[in-house]
């Protein structure tokens, strides 16, 4: 029964036999160190996540103002910090 010819052949990992496997069909900025990559676009484009200062309600946006809508439609506005207010 333990016919040698019937033994299934099990090739060791690529590891263990030396072999190197090409990342550059993966990755062709794979040799250049983390700084000199080029950066990713994010998933999310141009938003950004912010907690309103008025309600703390978390959410996403592009806007540049940080309240969220409820907010800014009861009135609420924040407190100015630059050098335009100064003068």
């Amino acid at each position: 029964m333990d016919d040698p010819k019937n033994v299934p052949n099990i090739a060791p990992d690529s590891s263990d036999n030396g072999l190197c496997v090409c990342t550059c069909g993966q990755d062709p900025f794979a040799s250049l160190p983390p700084e000199l990559r080029p950066t990713t676009k994010p998933s999310m484009g141009s938003l950004r996540k912010v907690a309103c200062p008025g309600c703390g309600l978390v959410y996403w946006t592009n806007r540049a103002v940080d309240l969220c809508v409820d907010c800014e439609k009861k009135g609420m506005q924040l407190p100015r910090t630059d050098s335009a207010q100064e003068e």
